[in-house]
């Protein structure tokens, strides 16, 4: 892979360069070859998908990937943005910062999650920094940071243990201080949703307050005689998950090392451990028929992937589930908190379970429709959102 970074590599110091994506014609032609040549397994014994990702539209992605995909149309859209490198406690850290044009435009820090990347945000940033282009106010404005995680993307890959979400958050604050931003915001889902909560924790003489789409908060045993329907839905979902949904984060959290073998080199592995994950937790059910690509592009989906491919980060990514998996942090945070409840969202809360762990409360709403991956399903519903939470600070 050859990724052109201009000014050089930064340095251990507080450093910021410019990146430039730039992948070799030579990775994509590898790419190509091994699609070409994948050895396929026998097709699944059901007539749905609860054997995972089916041969026939797996064999389908991986031919259109081969043949009509253009990464280059992805890499353009990456490269419209400002991207940077800064070094962080060692690890090199990709971002895009999106500034705004509009004078008091807030700061937000936006958090990706497995298996996502900043691709997760490519229909929301431009909107977000400049609304009036897209018919929105210049009240709410924001200056943009994207960071792809490290392990994740264009990132660089921790080389030793330690790199939780709790570390992240505290990384994310010196990367804000770096930018010159004394007071800003943060937002994430996923993975990125535990990091932005762990910074309402750690982080709260600068960060004014957090939003997430994927609260992480425990269910109040006081109000188990008396649950409401969300609830009740709630705890289904839960159970859901630990049967049938989770045995790709055991393995992440357990073994991500052995994992990532077959990912690292399978294209057709790598996509389908992902793209299976796009079928199963967004809210792509119309007029009976369940399938990824009702909600979603075939080539923003394969984009999302390709961040993986490129930069061989199958096993760096997964490490994040070893580090942070089996002690999620429950602690209370008493910055303003929004939370916004998509009805596809993998764990859901309701309001009294979130106020036991959120003491300010500012923002709560329980959506129609959106999954797990809010950003890119409904990016207008999500920035309303993040607009109605983040509004209250200004």
């Amino acid at each position: 892979m050859s990724i052109i970074i201009a000014l050089g590599s930064p340095s251990m110091s507080q450093e910021i360069s410019p990146f430039t994506v730039a992948i070799a014609a030579s990775e994509l032609h590898s790419l190509k070859q091994r699609l070409q040549q994948t050895r396929w397994p026998e097709r699944e014994t059901c007539n749905d998908w609860s054997q995972g990702i089916p041969l026939d539209y797996t064999q389908e992605l991986a031919t259109y990937w081969a043949g009509e995909y253009d990464w280059r149309r992805c890499e353009a859209k990456l490269n419209s943005w400002p991207q940077f490198t800064t070094r962080i406690d060692g690890i090199d850290i990709h971002f895009i910062h999106r500034r705004s044009p509009h004078e008091n435009a807030l700061p937000l820090i936006i958090s990706h999650g497995w298996p996502g990347s900043v691709i997760e945000f490519h229909k929301i940033i431009d909107a977000l920094a400049d609304p009036v282009a897209y018919g929105g106010k210049a009240e709410d404005a924001f200056h943009v940071v994207a960071p792809s995680l490290p392990g994740f993307g264009f990132s660089g890959k921790p080389s030793s243990t330690g790199t939780s979400v709790e570390k992240i958050g505290a990384m994310w604050g010196q990367l804000m201080a770096r930018l010159g931003y004394a007071r800003y915001v943060a937002q994430g889902g996923d993975w990125g949703s535990m990091i932005t909560q762990s910074m309402g924790q750690t982080e709260t003489a600068h960060c004014a307050g957090i939003h997430v789409n994927m609260p992480i908060v425990a269910p109040d045993p006081d109000t188990m005689d008396d649950l409401s329907a969300l609830e009740q839905a709630a705890l289904e979902g839960i159970s859901y998950y630990s049967e049938w949904d989770s045995g790709y984060s055991k393995q992440q959290a357990t073994r991500p090392q052995t994992l990532a073998y077959a990912l690292a080199d399978s294209p057709v592995g790598q996509m389908a451990w992902i793209i299976e994950k796009f079928y199963a937790w967004t809210d792509c059910e119309r007029d009976g028929s369940k399938h990824p690509e009702n909600i979603l592009g075939r080539d923003e989906m394969l984009d999302n992937v390709m961040l993986y491919w490129l930069n061989n980060c199958a096993a760096s990514s997964a490490r994040l589930y070893w580090e942070s998996m089996r002690k999620p942090n429950f602690e209370p945070i008493h910055i303003p908190v929004g939370c916004s409840i998509f009805p596809r969202e993998i764990f859901r809360c309701s309001r009294r379970w979130a106020e036991k762990r959120y003491s300010n409360l500012i923002h709560w709403n329980e959506l129609e429709s959106g999954g797990h991956f809010a950003a890119i399903e409904q990016p207008e519903i999500f920035m309303q959102e993040v607009r109605d939470c983040f509004r209250q600070l200004r």
